[in-house]
């Protein structure tokens, strides 16, 4: 079943993902997470109905309830399961991937994440090899959608000190319109602020960066303080500074914790093995402990819990929080960012002059490699930059990240695509081609 991924069941509809697998998902759920009802959102992927209905029906045909919160972000899908007590929940969404993908977002009680090692290897082997006995009384359909209404009644007290900013917003078309302007209001530059799962301005995958050129030259043309952009199912955002220049996501981590610090709430932060030195460096002198760990909501949700961490961010967008159950919110992250921008306007400064003083580093970003043989050129870069180097540090957890005195990199393989992943980074531009080099060549010698 290759639509079973490390974080989510997600690919191509109606070649990796159809209406039997969501029915056999949702058949079998009550069971994985032992609950009689699960909360059920979707997202408005032309595919999202047809996966709706099928899911709905397994979880009936199991006797399980279906709490129907009808269309939603995915955050709203995790603040459900929490405001709404909820011991199970999915949102059918392929979050930033082209409209021909769908998928299934499966959390448990308390918005805890079901992953690969927590719960979706054992569903995977529940769809394949066991058999279905539709229960003499069937579960019902309860509407929920009212709590919609909740999660933007918790949304909107971040809202009320950013009057003063210019801001310009791209939906990308998708779910981020469910909510967007009832906690921005009208005076919100928007694009593409309307529901369309054809996506056909541009992919919702706000990280490459030609998807956010339409809304960089939104936000120079309006003379805008910020530029936002969120992706397909609204859990993850970026930024574009007043320049028309799109921030890095790491580097917005940064932001985040000014933020914190700002309110007096330092402790623990975490970060993922792609982040910027710039990033880790700023955080720690604004007096945050920070964690490295692995790439992936599951894997996040779960480190910041067990770190108690204030918050965490990764260089994908994804930013989670002790105040939203430890889970990840585009919008939650956006309203921050923008109190920050918010208090900067009001001392005179910019957003492109703080990113500035963040920066310290040149930073490759994530570049993406397609191959077949990724374990042998992983193999390759170990042996010349660990077991032939002499490494300050090597962490190898996610792949591996390789850090001398003046420069990193880190090489892993994609959980969702099938991909070869590389961020490198160095104190200067000239050192940080000449790496990036080695690296390519190496990897060069396997495609």
């Amino acid at each position: 079943m290759s639509a079973f991924k490390a974080y989510d069941i997600r690919g191509i509809w109606g070649e990796d993902i159809n209406e039997e697998l969501c029915y056999r998902v949702g058949y079998f759920i009550p069971a994985l997470l032992s609950s009689d009802h699960v909360v059920v959102g979707r997202d408005i992927r032309l595919s999202s109905d047809s996966a709706h209905d099928a899911l709905v029906k397994g979880i009936q045909d199991s006797g399980a309830d279906v709490w129907d919160i009808g269309l939603a972000t995915t955050p709203m899908v995790y603040f459900s399961t929490v405001f709404l007590k909820a011991d199970a929940s999915v949102q059918i969404t392929a979050s930033h991937n082209p409209a021909k993908y769908n998928g299934l977002k499966i959390s448990r009680t308390g918005a805890v994440p079901v992953g690969g090692e927590s719960g979706l290897k054992e569903l995977e082997r529940m769809c394949r090899e066991e058999k279905i006995t539709v229960a003499t009384e069937r579960g019902r359909i309860i509407d929920k959608s009212a709590v919609r209404d909740d999660y933007i009644a918790f949304l909107k007290p971040y809202a009320a000190a950013i009057g003063n900013l210019n801001i310009s917003m791209d939906c990308s078309f998708g779910m981020a319109n469910l909510i967007a302007k009832d906690i921005f209001g009208s005076s919100v530059h928007y694009i593409y602020d309307h529901f369309d799962g054809t996506f056909p301005a541009h992919e919702p995958n706000p990280l490459e960066v030609r998807n956010c050129e339409d809304i960089s030259r939104e936000t120079t043309k309006n003379a805008s303080d910020v530029g936002v952009i969120y992706d397909g199912d609204a859990d993850r955002v970026m930024f574009i500074d007043e320049k028309g220049r799109f921030i890095q996501p790491d580097y917005i981590t940064a932001v985040i914790g000014k933020y914190y610090h700002d309110k007096g709430r330092v402790g623990n932060a975490l970060q993922d093995i792609r982040t910027s030195r710039s990033t880790t460096e700023y955080l720690e002198g604004l007096g945050f402990h920070v964690t490295t760990w692995k790439v992936g909501h599951a894997f996040a949700k779960m480190k910041i819990r067990e770190l108690d961490a204030v918050f965490g961010g990764e260089l994908a967008g994804h930013y989670y929080f002790k105040d939203f159950f430890w889970c990840d919110s585009g919008m939650l992250a956006s309203l921050l960012v923008l109190n920050v921008v918010s208090e900067l306007k009001k001392e005179g400064k910019t957003l492109s002059s703080l990113i500035d003083s963040i920066v310290r580093y040149s930073n490759s970003g994530e570049i993406n490699f397609r191959l077949e043989e990724k374990d042998k050129a992983i193999a390759a870069l170990y042996e010349k930059y660990v077991t032939n180097g002499q490494p300050k540090v090597v962490m190898d957890f996610d792949g591996y990240r390789i850090e001398y005195d003046t420069w990193w990199f880190n090489v892993r393989k994609s959980n969702t695509e099938p991909y070869l992943r590389i961020v490198a980074e160095a104190r200067t531009r000239e050192e940080l081609e000449e790496k990036l080099g080695e690296i390519k060549g190496i990897i060069g010698s396997f495609s």
